[in-house]
C-alpha cells in the first residue's frame, strides 16, 4: 500500500460568510467524518489560558477580559479597517491554528476521510494541505439576508468581513466541488453523501 492510501483523502471546505458552510460541515460529521473546525480552535486558542490570548492581549491593549479571554467584539473593532494591525493578528493566530489542523490529521490518519473547516481556506494558503476543496455557495441576496439576521450584525460589519474574504466567484472558480444550499439543505445532504462516498479512500 502507498503512503497516499494510508492516509485519509482530505477535503478542505470552505465559504464566505452565512454560505451555510457550518451547517455542511456538521452534515460530515453527522456521517461519521472527522472535522476540524477552525473556527473551534480559535475559540478555545482565544479562552481563559489559550495559547493566542496572552500574546493577542499583548499585542492589541484593552482586547482581553478580566478573565484572560479574548474579548471577540473589542478585538473586532481593534483591527477594523487596519491592514496592518490584521496582518499582526494573523502572525499570532494562524500558525497555531495549523499546528492544531496537523495534530487532528496525525489522530486521524487512519480515516478514509477528514474534513478541514477552515474559513480562509485560500485566503491563507490551506488548500495546499487538501487532497480536494468544497465550496459552499448561496447567491447574494441569500447571504446578505442571512447574516444581517444575525445578533449585532451591521451592514458595515458585513462589508468589512466581505472584504477580506476572497469573492464566492473565485473560490467557485477554484473549488473541486460545489454545494449550493439555497436549493434546500435536504439537497445538500444528498449532495454530501454522495461527496462521502466519492471521495473516502479505500480502508
Amino acid at each position: 500500500m502507498s503512503e497516499s492510501e494510508k492516509r485519509p483523502f482530505v477535503l478542505g471546505l470552505t465559504g464566505s460568510i452565512g454560505m451555510g458552510k457550518s451547517a455542511t460541515a456538521a452534515m460530515f460529521s453527522a456521517r461519521g467524518v472527522p472535522v476540524h473546525d477552525s473556527d473551534a480552535a480559535v475559540h478555545a486558542l482565544y479562552g481563559p489560558g489559550g495559547a493566542a490570548a496572552q500574546a493577542i492581549g499583548q499585542a492589541f491593549p484593552g482586547t482581553l477580559t478580566p478573565e484572560g479571554r479574548v474579548d471577540r467584539p473589542a478585538l473586532r473593532e481593534a483591527v477594523l479597517g487596519d491592514a496592518e494591525k490584521l496582518r499582526r493578528l494573523e502572525a499570532i493566530v494562524h500558525p497555531l491554528v495549523g499546528a492544531e489542523a496537523r495534530a487532528f490529521l496525525a489522530r486521524h490518519a487512519g480515516a478514509p476521510l477528514v474534513v478541514l473547516d477552515i474559513p480562509l481556506l485560500f485566503e491563507t494558503g490551506g488548500q495546499a494541505r487538501c487532497d480536494a476543496v468544497l465550496v459552499v455557495t448561496a447567491p447574494p441576496e441569500v447571504q446578505r439576508a442571512r447574516v444581517l439576521a444575525r445578533p449585532g450584525m451591521t451592514e458595515a460589519a458585513l462589508n468589512a468581513i466581505l472584504a477580506k474574504q476572497m469573492s464566492d466567484a473565485e473560490k467557485r472558480a477554484r473549488a473541486d466541488h460545489v454545494i449550493d444550499t439555497s436549493r434546500g439543505f435536504e439537497r445538500a445532504e444528498a449532495e454530501v453523501e454522495a461527496l462521502i462516498g466519492q471521495l473516502r479512500r479505500p480502508a
